[in-house]
């Protein structure tokens, strides 16, 4: 589908920018099964506040008004970007207020339904399939009207006493997953969870989950995904005698790495007055998404065919009807068979090893929900490359870097989580 080199990356970027990087969006559709199934309100209801925004504005800051800027030049080649993005000619800066009227039309036509059922079917569908033929994407009417949401059964481990459930493939969760079995094999942490060799354990753990994940899995449908394998305990030991083994000997684990630079994300949790828990991620991908939106319907789309590996013949390659595997990874953990934990992260390939973190502390440690989420975090995605916060210590930078590491600092995912006691029902809520 793509032109690609021998680094996997793709000509003009194609696959990112552009009507030909984006699927069928299937959020809509993924609102409303969870609305059907657990919902107390209406959709009307619920969808008033976007078609407010979207109908009377909102002001831009000087976040959205540098990103604006630096894709100022996409925005003006697309007619349907263009509406939004420049006034009179002018392109939207701070302060300046960004309305979208088309979009308020559609919520509400939609709204008057109480359902989303014609954005997938019946003139919005045709509208969207029209766009897509128009500008040479490949989304068509046929695409549209076949999508469903489907309910499926999440992945989970137990350690400690708690049960964590997370999405199977093509989300992120298997991962975090893969990587909490073996710290439990290992009977991480042995001593202080914060000193050097545990540190190194809780990063090889993830380079070794890593590297399965960008080898290993796609859309389960279309590719083998050892689920059961990944996370038995066979392969936990397996994996924890080499990270025993890079520990003991001073030395990264031999990690086969495939590592690819990814978006970011959004998260939100949310704890109703009867203990029921969501935790909701959705990605646009990066700043707007595709950067090209449906002339008339105002629909920016997401650039989904970004996260599938561009080369054929791979697991996670494109295809008709395939997920594309992504990063995100809402995760709900239970105590005795009551939900106690909903967490979750934004900071696209982080995400993993944000969540993947965090839990450790939270379930392995038994640190308190703020403790686990202020404490400094690594990223890897499997090769030597490692990203360290700023508050780690000297004897860990120094540890990785005469381990060969390619250190640098930076900021790991950005995470939020809610915590209900229960025994009391008292709710803490921590977010970094």
């Amino acid at each position: 589908m793509f032109t690609v080199d021998d680094k996997g990356v793709v000509k003009d970027r194609a696959n990112t920018f552009g009507w030909l990087a984006a699927g069928v969006p299937g959020a809509p559709a993924g609102l409303q099964l969870a609305l059907d199934k657990f919902g107390t309100k209406k959709f009307a209801e619920l969808v008033k506040p976007a078609i407010r925004y979207a109908r009377g504005g909102f002001p831009v800051v000087k976040g959205v008004a540098t990103a604006i800027k630096t894709h100022q030049e996409r925005f003006a080649k697309d007619p349907g970007s263009a509406k939004l993005f420049f006034d009179k000619g002018e392109l939207l800066a701070e302060g300046a207020t960004f309305r979208n009227p088309d979009l308020a039309d559609l919520l509400q036509a939609l709204a008057d339904k109480g359902r989303v059922d014609d954005f997938y079917k019946g003139k919005f569908a045709e509208r969207i399939a029209a766009a897509f033929k128009k500008n040479g994407g490949l989304v068509t009417a046929d695409d549209l009207a076949a999508y469903k949401a489907v309910e499926v059964t999440p992945s989970s481990i137990e350690w400690k006493g708690h049960t964590v459930y997370t999405p199977p493939p093509s989300s992120g969760g298997l991962t975090v997953l893969q990587m909490l079995a073996m710290l439990k094999a290992l009977g991480w942490p042995d001593g202080d969870a914060m000193a050097p060799p545990a540190v190194q354990t809780r990063v090889e753990a993830m380079r070794l989950a890593w590297g399965d994940r960008l080898r290993r899995l796609g859309d389960p449908k279309y590719a083998d995904v050892p689920v059961n394998e990944l996370l038995s305990e066979k392969s936990a030991n397996a994996h924890a005698k080499l990270v025993q083994l890079a520990v003991q000997q001073k030395k990264p684990a031999d990690v086969k790495s495939d590592g690819r630079p990814a978006g970011g994300t959004i998260h939100l949790n949310a704890v109703d007055s009867s203990g029921m828990m969501v935790a909701l991620t959705f990605t646009h991908g990066n700043a707007f998404g595709a950067q090209v939106t449906v002339d008339g319907l105002g629909l920016i789309l997401g650039h989904g065919m970004s996260r599938f590996d561009p080369r054929p013949g791979r697991p996670n390659s494109p295809g008709p009807g395939k997920k594309p595997l992504h990063n995100m990874c809402p995760t709900i953990v239970t105590h005795e068979g009551k939900p106690v934990l909903t967490i979750g992260a934004t900071g696209g390939r982080k995400i993993v090893n944000t969540v993947c973190e965090v839990l450790a502390h939270r379930i392995g440690e038994n640190r308190t929900l703020p403790e686990a989420v202020k404490a400094p975090r690594v990223h890897t995605e499997g090769d030597l490359s490692l990203l360290l916060e700023k508050d780690w210590p000297a004897t860990v930078v120094d540890r990785f870097k005469e381990l060969g590491y390619a250190v640098k600092e930076g900021t790991g995912a950005t995470l939020s989580a809610i915590e209900r006691d229960s025994m009391s029902g008292e709710l803490r809520a921590a977010a970094r």
